[in-house]
């Protein structure tokens, strides 16, 4: 009897068949990302290039007037980028000094108990929506600013770089504490054991050892920075000019993501200026992207980096620059401050500098430690003390607006009166569609990745197309949605579009947070398995992915909670301000929380007492999400033992 006809055979045949069409169908599920990337590109190329038959691209990116519904219109998106620019650098000066200390002291300095509490606190600040930390900086820190500093209006590139700067923290703290936390504690106990401080071992070994992380968390805040849509269109000013002088804090800006927030939605399709916003979505996309491929090369290198004693050595030669490179340094950084600030500013801030300097020498190793760690402690105290006032002040403001009509009730009077019910139903109907958009991709392409494949070009194209994705700005996100969901496959502004819109979105978030929860299963279990003569999907379904269920609940948890707080993607894409009814169908229009906050604040005055009790009412629904994440992941890791 011939090999293939018999019965064991075809059953093996039959088996690796199956297998064979399941790996295909997550190798499609982890290509999707990395098709996504180039599909939205590809889109806002598209819709860009008629506009370089009336701008040439140099004219483009250099001109210096961005006015497209002149009498003369003109498309110069300089003032623009040097917007972005000086928000970003703003913000990083206030972000990283904090986030790095604040990482340090968590890493190095803080007792179990208090890092108990410290480390969810910060988690928390990265669910609050960015909506909601505009409405704060546009009702508290423009006013604040407005008075301080005797202007007409606080709304500036100061209001902005401060709350992208509060906004950038989380990311920075959590990337750059675990780039310390990387370092192998021989570096430490060596240190110590050669007699150093604990300043000096933490100043001069360990944070050197752990630069190339801390340089990726800075860059990956940088990007958070640059992305960012919604705050910086309330309280940067929207003025698309360049501040004069350079330095002057007080100037209203506007960013490349402001630009295409406050303009798509007004805009003629087809028209010269529509062209003219996907060119700026497709310079704002690059930008993002180089920010990030230069923080993924980062973050390989360290992935690579640890392990040969040699390699440790290279790095312990970083710690510092030496002699003349530090005069260098030193005459470089003076030179830029001279240039930048005005006299009297930079007089201070060197005098400041040399003061530094001389305590530096001045000071004994025990004086030095002591000084430092308070200046740690008090970095950390600084991002707990934000993070305490933004919610104290939408809690206490907007309980006296929380009612059973507010809750249960439609909009009146543009808002003014009634309730909310329609934006809350609303939400969580665009949450509950892009959860059952991404979930099924997300998990497939995290098993593909994690169980099917180790290496290769293609595996790292699609690593690279989902880290890509996922630092893709949100607006641009509603771009692509409403280029071609809405328009090209003739959705219309609905749920469905808002729903896949948010889906993409959260894609990368579901797939990372899976993929970490299947590596925490010990290979050990799945030989087992194998051993036994299971097939390798068996194993997957029956052995590895149910211990990882409570990894993979978190993740989706937390992308529920990053859903419900977007307002960009669906600017375009789902939502209305308001309506008295809910959708009927996929095909009809919603309201949702965070855009319904959004036009309180910007443009219905008389509504104060509504627009807190929104805010508090999305606050409390996407904190609660972020917490009960928290609160699963820590169970999880106390309950299972390997």
């Amino acid at each position: 009897m011939p090999e293939s006809t018999h019965p064991e055979a075809g059953s093996t045949w039959l088996k690796n068949l199956k297998e064979q069409g399941v790996r295909s169908v997550w190798f499609l599920a982890a290509s999707f990302a990395t098709l996504t990337v180039f599909f939205i590109l590809l889109f806002l190329l598209h819709d860009a290039l008629p506009l370089f038959a009336t701008v040439s691209p140099l004219e483009f990116l250099t001109g210096g007037t961005w006015n497209p519904t002149g009498a003369v219109p003109s498309y110069g998106i300089w003032p623009l980028l040097v917007g972005t620019l000086l928000v970003t650098l703003g913000a990083m000066v206030i972000a990283v000094p904090l986030g790095i200390g604040s990482a340090v002291c968590l890493a190095e300095l803080a007792p179990p108990r208090v890092k108990a509490v410290a480390k969810p606190a910060i988690e928390l600040l990265a669910g609050i929506p960015s909506v909601v930390y505009g409405f704060f900086g546009l009702i508290i820190l423009t006013d604040w600013l407005r008075v301080a500093f005797d202007v007409p209006s606080g709304e500036s590139w100061l209001a902005g770089s401060i709350l992208l700067g509060v906004m950038a923290l989380p990311t920075i703290i959590s990337v750059s504490e675990d780039a310390l936390n990387s370092v192998p504690g021989s570096y430490r106990e060596g240190s110590l054991a050669l007699g150093a401080t604990r300043w000096q071992t933490i100043s001069r070994v360990l944070v050197p050892s752990a630069l190339s992380g801390i340089t990726a968390a800075v860059i990956l805040g940088m990007g958070r920075a640059i992305g960012e849509t919604m705050a910086v269109i309330m309280v940067t000013g929207n003025a698309a000019i360049i501040p004069d002088p350079i330095t002057n804090l007080l100037s209203p800006i506007r960013t490349l993501t402001g630009t295409l927030g406050i303009e798509m939605g007004e805009v003629a399709v087809g028209s010269t200026h529509y062209h003219a916003l996907f060119g700026v979505a497709v310079v704002l996309l690059l930008i993002t992207l180089g920010v990030n491929l230069a923080a993924l090369w980062i973050m390989t290198r360290i992935q690579a980096g640890y392990g040969t004693e040699e390699q440790g050595r290279q790095r312990l030669r970083v710690p510092g620059l030496q002699g003349k490179g530090k005069l260098i340094t030193f005459l470089v950084l003076a030179l830029l401050v001279l240039l930048l600030l005005p006299l009297p500013a930079a007089a201070a801030l060197l005098g400041l500098g040399a003061g530094a300097v001389l305590i530096h020498r001045r000071l004994s190793r025990a004086n030095m430690q002591h000084l430092a760690f308070a200046l740690l402690w008090a970095a950390l105290g600084v991002v707990l003390a934000v993070l305490a006032v933004i919610l104290g002040y939408i809690v206490v403001n907007g309980l006296p607006a929380i009612t059973w009509e507010f809750l249960t009730q439609p909009p009146r009077d543009l808002g003014r009166a009634g309730g909310i019910f329609p934006a809350i139903v609303g939400t969580l109907y665009l949450v509950g569609g892009a959860i059952l958009f991404a979930l099924p991709i997300g998990i497939g392409a995290a098993v593909y990745l994690s169980e099917y494949t180790r290496g290769g070009r293609v595996t790292a194209a699609i690593r690279t197309g989902i880290d890509l994705l996922n630092g893709t700005p949100s607006i641009v996100f509603g771009l692509f949605g409403f280029t071609f969901l809405v328009i090209f496959l003739n959705f219309g502004v609905s749920l469905i579009a808002g729903m896949i819109t948010l889906g993409l979105m959260i894609l990368p978030t579901i797939i990372r947070t899976t993929e970490e929860a299947l590596k925490s299963v010990p290979d050990s279990v799945r030989e087992g398995s194998l051993a036994l003569g299971a097939t390798r999907w068996q194993t997957i379904h029956r052995v590895v992915l149910p211990p990882a269920v409570p990894g993979i609940l978190t993740g989706t948890i937390l992308s529920i909670g990053r859903a419900a707080g977007e307002t960009a993607p669906i600017l375009f894409t789902a939502a209305v301000f308001s309506t008295r009814f809910l959708p009927d169908s996929l095909g009809d229009p919603v309201m949702a929380l965070p855009y319904h906050l959004f036009i309180l604040a910007t443009t219905v005055p008389g509504a104060k007492e509504q627009q807190y009790g929104t805010a508090l009412v999305l606050l409390v629904l996407v904190v609660g999400i972020y917490a009960v994440a928290i609160a699963l992941r820590h169970h999880s890791q106390k309950k299972i033992h390997w």
